[in-house]
C-alpha cells in the first residue's frame, strides 16, 4: 500500500521508469520486489488516468526481457564462481540450497524453467544468470525469456488493472462487498498459473531427490 501511495506522488513517466528498472534489475539477478512494484503500479493505473496500462505492461515486459538477457550474459561469462560470489553477498536468496533447487528445475524443465520461472520469486531472480551458467543455447533462452516476460508482466498488468476497474465500479454500487468479490475473482485467476508453476517446481525437486536416493 505504501508503494502505491509513493508511486501516486510521482509523474507517470517516473512510474514507467521505476517499474521497468526494478523488474529489469530483479530479472538480472538482484533480489528486488519486482512483482510488488508491478502490481502496485497496475492497480494505480486503474485509478489514475495519467498512467496507461498498455504502456505500463510494455515497459514491464521490456524490463523483464532485457534484464534476463543481461543476466544470461553475465552468468555465461562469470560461470559458477559468480554463483558462489552471489551466495556470499545474498545468502538468503543465493544460498546453496536455493541454487541446487533452481539448478534441478533447469535440468528437468529446460526452457519451461525460464518461462514458468517468471511466476516464481526464486526462479525469477535465478533464471537469467543460471541459464547462462548452465550454457543453455541462447536461442532457446531468448524464446522462453520473451514469451515468459510478456505473459508474466503483460498478464499481471492486465489482470490487476481489470480487477481495479471492476472493484472501483462495484464499490460505488455495492460498497466494500463488491470490492472483496472483485479482488477474490481477479486474484484467483491471477494465481492459477503461478500455483501450477510452483507445483511443477516442487514435483521436479521431489523426483530429483527420489532419484538420488
Amino acid at each position: 500500500m505504501h508503494v502505491q501511495e509513493w508511486l501516486d506522488t510521482v509523474p507517470a513517466v517516473a512510474v514507467y521508469a521505476v517499474v521497468g528498472l526494478v523488474i529489469g534489475l530483479e530479472s538480472l539477478g538482484i533480489p528486488l520486489p519486482g512483482e510488488i512494484i508491478l502490481v502496485s503500479a497496475a492497480l494505480l493505473s486503474s485509478q489514475h488516468a495519467g498512467i496507461n496500462p498498455v504502456v505500463l505492461g510494455a515497459v514491464a515486459s521490456a524490463g523483464a526481457v532485457i534484464g534476463d538477457s543481461i543476466g544470461y550474459a553475465i552468468g555465461r561469462k562469470g560461470g559458477r564462481p559468480l554463483l558462489a560470489w552471489l551466495g556470499r553477498k545474498f545468502p538468503k536468496h543465493f544460498g546453496e540450497g536455493h541454487i541446487a533447487t533452481a539448478e534441478r528445475s533447469f535440468e528437468k524443465w529446460g526452457m519451461w524453467a525460464v518461462f514458468f520461472g517468471r511466476f516464481i520469486a526464486l526462479l525469477r531472480i535465478f533464471a537469467g544468470p543460471l541459464a547462462g551458467v548452465l550454457h543453455m543455447p541462447y536461442w532457446k533462452f531468448l524464446i522462453a525469456n520473451v514469451l515468459g516476460g510478456i505473459v508474466w508482466a503483460g498478464g499481471t498488468t492486465a489482470v490487476i488493472y481489470y480487477v481495479g476497474v471492476v472493484a472501483e465500479s462495484w464499490l460505488k454500487r455495492f460498497s466494500y462487498l463488491g470490492l472483496v468479490a472483485a479482488v477474490l475473482i481477479g486474484l484467483t485467476s491471477f494465481l492459477v498459473i503461478k500455483r501450477k508453476a510452483q507445483r511443477a517446481a516442487r514435483e521436479a525437486e521431489v523426483e530429483t531427490v527420489g532419484a538420488a536416493e
